[in-house]
Parts: C-alpha cells; structure tokens; sequence
C-alpha cells in the first residue's frame, strides 16, 4: 500500500481559461479539506465520489482567500489512480496554479515525480503497464490515427491479447508439470499433439502481432522522412511546400542550410516527420562539413528519403552518391525544376533501384505536386493496411513490446523443436516459463524497476 500523498499542477503552466492542482493518496481529503472551503459549508471528506462543490481556496493560516474555485472528489477505488483524489479547478494562471500546489505541499503531500499519478494508477491494479504506456501515447499523438491506436490500447486490445497467450501457455505448463512430477505416468500421444498444437498456434499469434510493429511505430513516431540531395536542388523549398509555410531559408546560394530542420505533418494520418539536411558536397567549411556529416547519418536512421534532383543543372558525381547511400532505402526520386530547360534526361539516371521517381516544379502554389507525392509516399509505406490498423486490432507500438515478443516466440520455437527432438519435458517448461516472462514484461507482471523508472520518466509531471 502507498502511504504518501502526492501533488502537482495538471494543467500546462502558463494563463488559460482553468488550472487544475491534482492531490492522491490517503491524505488527499484531509489536505484538501484544510484549504477549501465550500459555499455551503461542506467538508470534502462528507461527499461522495464524483461529487464536484464550488467554494474558495484560502490559506489555513491567514484566512486570506487566493482564488474562486471547484473541488472534484473522487474517492477510492472509483478513481485515476485507484485512490482518494482531489483536483482543485481554478482560474488559469501560473500564481494561483503555485500557491495552491504550494499550500497543498506545506500541509503533507509530496511533489509528484513526472509520470508518478500514472505509475499509481499501475502499482494499484487499475492499469496494466501497456495501457499505462498508451496514456502517453494519447498525450503525445500527432494525428487522429496515431490517437485511435492509443485509445484502442488503453482500452485493454493489446492486454487482452497477451493475456489470451498467457492463458494458453499456462494450460501447456500445467500438462508438462504434471508429466514431470509423476514420471511413471507418461502423457499420452494425443496430449503430446495437443502440446504441440498449442504451441504452435502461440507462435503463430506471436508472429501476427509482430506483423503489426512496422506500421505501429509509424502512428506512434512517425515516419522519419529525410530530404535530401546536393545544394540548391531545391530541398527546403520542399519542406516549405509540404507544410504550407516558409519554414526553411531558400535562397540560389548552395550551403544555405547548414544543418538538418525537422517538422511534423499530418498526410493523412499518418505523421510524417520531415527532416530538411545540409546538401552533400565536398566542402572547405568547417560548419558546412558537419551539416553534411549530421546529413549522412541522418540517411542511415531514415525510414524514408525524398532524393531531389535538378534537371536543369548537369548531374554530378556528388548526385550519383546519394543514389547509391540510398539504393537500399524506401526511396522516392524527384526530379525538381521541370518548368525549365532540361540539361538531362531520365535515361541518364540509370538504374534506380525499382524507387519511384516523380517530376516535380515547386515554383508557386502547386497542389498538384502535394497531391501526387502523398500517393506515392502512401503506397510506399503501406498506409491502406496502418489505417485499417487503427483502433481495429491490436497494433505493438513501441520497441521494448516487439522485443519482448520476439524473445518469446523464440522461447516457444525452442520448446517446440525440443518436443520434436522427444527430449525430456522438463527441457519444455524452461522455454514456457520463458516465454511466460518475456510477455509479463509488457504487461507489468515481471518488468524490473529500472524499467518502470524509464518508461514513468516519460511522462510530464501531473500525469
């Protein structure tokens, strides 16, 4: 049981229309009850839960009123965090906001650590620690898919799925238990295909949910979208294009963007993380040379690149390179200022590797440039199936689950080929308690502390 009282501002500091001190833990109404009082002369801790009063918050010394204000009560089990919980509603502003964490903090509650009301809301059994993950996510989602998927797990989809698994698994464990405690009573061969048939459904589930990885971390990160080319190709003049402002310098002298600018996009629903980098050339300046350092590195972490090319300038060597950097890549080509003369043509390109190639002018307002590149981009990441994903099944969104759920496929591979191998069944319920671990580790059931500290560290304070 936590014994300690937290508090924080859950609104984001700064003037708005309401501020909100959030209070949890046991202490929650005797605090609350000290510094608010109601118009009709209630205590806090004489309401039920769900009740909302409107009175003042004074400080208990002075008398001195600091604001108007509501009181939420919301009492244990029936809320957020599975224990007493006050939120003091305000008028917004970071004073008042201050002086009522202020005073809530001088009469017993501790300062939130970031992520803490969450993390309570797991220790307490209300949240599992994958629809704990998922409120961040919700937080921090960029595009109404991005949030749907969020939702879809914090209502349990992902849970539901994992817990099915373990379900499954503990049934074979209890079949192989039993043979290894009474040796003298081997399992029969229909049990054994049984075992077998089990297994290899788990894995079969396992393979499906990581079938759903790729296109997770699309809607949870975005797609990491690297425009790149040599100078004054017409980089940036892209990124403006695509965000519809002037977010990038653009002027005809090379080097003018010496280091990578990043923006999000909504295409679709799909976030779209543009990232404008240095032209790569040879160079004699120090600042240049690192922009195009950060520009190659940046190559080797994208999950797309938009390689420009200017048709009215003749092809270099350095415009070859790219192309090679980036054959492996998902790739598209765009080949920029065909409202001019051309100097080349497509032919003199060469082999592209299969990557699309577009012929663009991004001179003036262009829709149909816009239009035309989010196909192609959607075709090329597969969007009909992300946006089928969303909200509809479950989807892995985030790194440590895929990793999780990898090392228990493998573990139930290795139990499979050992009960192919007819090896003693004791060797099987290894792999199975194994297994059994890595899939408690998204859940919550068997992840360290330093884990949970991690993942928690994430969230803002007052979450």
């Amino acid at each position: 049981m936590i014994e300690s009282t937290i508090a924080a501002v859950a609104t984001p500091l700064g003037e708005g229309g309401i501020g909100i001190v959030r209070l949890s833990g046991p202490e929650a109404l005797r605090i609350a009850d000290q510094i608010f009082r109601g118009k009709k002369g209630e205590k806090l801790s004489e309401i039920g839960t769900y009740q909302l009063r409107y009175g003042k918050v004074v400080d208990p010394h002075t008398g001195q009123m600091v604001d108007e204000a509501l009181a939420l009560v919301m009492r244990a089990p029936h809320s957020y965090t599975a224990e007493d919980v006050v939120e003091l509603q305000c008028h917004g502003g970071v004073v008042v906001v201050q002086e009522i964490l202020s005073l809530s903090l001088m009469l017993g509650a501790q300062a939130a650590e970031p992520g803490e009301f969450t993390k309570r809301a797991f220790l307490n059994g209300r949240l599992d620690l994958s629809q704990a993950e998922a409120v961040i996510d919700i937080v921090r989602s960029q595009t109404r898919l991005g949030l749907l998927v969020a939702v879809d797990q914090l209502e349990g989809s992902l849970s539901k799925r994992i817990k099915a698994l373990q379900e499954r698994l503990y049934a074979i464990t209890a079949q192989v238990e039993a043979s290894i405690d009474f040796p003298e009573d081997d399992l029969p061969d229909v049990e054994l295909r049984e075992i077998e048939h089990s297994l290899e459904l788990s894995i079969q589930e396992l393979g499906t949910l990581l079938a759903t990885a790729d296109e997770g971390k699309i809607l949870r990160e975005g797609l990491k979208t690297v425009i790149t080319g040599k100078p004054n190709v017409g980089k940036s003049s892209l990124l403006n294009t695509l965000l519809n402002e002037n977010r990038a310098l653009v002027t005809n002298v090379p080097g003018t963007t010496r280091d990578s600018i990043e923006e999000v996009v909504n295409l679709r629903g799909i976030p779209l993380r543009l990232i404008d980098t240095a032209g790569i050339r040879e160079s004699t300046d120090l600042v240049e040379q690192l922009g195009v350092a950060r520009s190659l590195d940046l190559l080797q972490q994208a999950d797309l690149v938009l390689h420009v090319l200017d048709r009215s300038e003749a092809l270099t060597e350095e415009d070859f390179e790219v192309l090679r950097r980036t054959r492996n890549a998902k790739r598209i080509v765009l080949i920029n200022k065909v409202d001019l003369a051309p100097v080349w043509a497509m032919e003199d390109l060469g082999d592209v590797g299969g990557s699309p190639v577009l012929e663009i002018s991004l001179l003036g307002d262009n829709p149909g440039v816009i239009q035309d590149l989010a196909d192609t981009i959607l075709h090329l990441v597969g969007s009909g199936q992300i946006q089928r994903s969303a909200g509809s099944r479950a989807v892995v969104t985030r790194t440590r689950h895929k990793q999780a759920l990898q090392k228990a496929k493998g573990s139930l591979q290795e139990s499979l080929g050992t009960l192919h191998a007819g090896l003693p069944l004791d060797l099987i319920a290894v792999d199975l308690y194994a297994a059994l671990e890595h899939l408690g580790e998204i859940t919550g059931e068997t992840v360290r502390d330093n884990v949970l500290e991690r993942i928690f560290a994430q969230f803002c304070i007052g979450k």
